[in-house]
């Protein structure tokens, strides 16, 4: 069976033509399925662990990246219970780096008539799980800044970004990977499985989701004189030009921050004091790519 989650706010208006659009490919190819409503903050998470608690289901995300993030948190078994993304948010940053198309029709056609394969997650030992990357410190205050506006999108990120850039302080932290430990003072500090956040930024440009690795990125702290050059060659996909950045690929991480209160992201949504004590997971995880 096929369950199809999706956010009863988008289905208003137009959008409610792209539901149709993707249940006539699943008519069309003879699968049966179940279009399941979401109307609160964790009923996609609660709607997957019941699903995923037996075998042979297929869950399709009708979403963004913020959807793909609660239901890939609400698996309770991963043997044979595949994912399906039909691009619906804004940012989508996932869905870009597994190469989903983002039209509703292309993307059912996807799922319905392609096997699914192997994608990478990453686990945090807290429990927490995230799809896209995980991180701390600029990003986190970006994020803040853009939810607090009435706005939100790509144009409201990148908005929110030039302000933040201006205003925010750097954090302290140690990490540990690769066998070593350091010490750091910078602006922003994550780890990803696909290649972008924000809706475009590319803080992973090397990214693979299948490689069984992580792509780390810290940033040091660079004087507002050198930012908006810095932010260019980020821009364009050359964080690795920017003297201040460490990348490395690595299979876990870990960091320990010098403030004890401190907020991180996974997908963009915001969680306090929880540490990134993270690792990939792979061979778990199929989705229609």
């Amino acid at each position: 069976m096929l369950y199809l989650i999706v956010n009863e706010l988008h289905l208003k208006g137009k959008a409610a033509k792209k539901l149709d659009e993707a249940t006539s490919v699943f008519g069309r190819a003879g699968l049966g399925y179940e279009i399941l409503k979401t109307t609160r903050p964790g009923h996609a998470a609660e709607y997957v662990r019941e699903i995923t608690a037996s075998h042979g289901n297929t869950i399709v995300a009708m979403g963004g990246d913020g959807t793909l993030h609660e239901i890939l948190n609400g698996y309770v078994n991963f043997e044979d219970n595949p994912l399906g993304l039909i691009p619906f948010g804004t940012g989508n940053d996932f869905a870009g780096a597994a190469g989903i198309p983002r039209d509703v029709k292309a993307a059912a056609e996807v799922i319905a008539f392609r096997a699914p394969s192997d994608v990478d997650f990453i686990q945090l030992s807290s429990g927490l799980r995230s799809l896209n990357a995980v991180g701390m410190g600029l990003d986190v205050e970006v994020l803040k800044r853009t939810y607090a506006g009435k706005h939100h999108g790509k144009s409201k990120y990148f908005r929110s970004l030039l302000a933040t850039l201006f205003k925010f302080k750097s954090i302290g932290f140690s990490v540990e990977y690769n066998g070593k430990t350091e010490k750091h003072f910078g602006l922003i500090a994550a780890l990803g499985n696909g290649r972008t956040i924000g809706g475009g930024i590319k803080l992973f440009p090397e990214a693979e989701i299948d490689d069984g690795r992580l792509d780390l990125i810290m940033v040091d702290y660079i004087s507002r004189i050198k930012l908006f050059a810095a932010l260019l060659k980020l821009m364009r996909g050359k964080v690795n030009k920017v003297k201040e950045a460490t990348v490395a690929k690595v299979k876990a991480a870990k960091f320990t921050m010098d403030d004890p209160e401190f907020t991180i992201q996974a997908e963009g949504e915001l969680y306090e004091n929880v540490p990134i004590e993270a690792g990939i997971v792979s061979g778990k995880l199929k989705m229609y790519l």
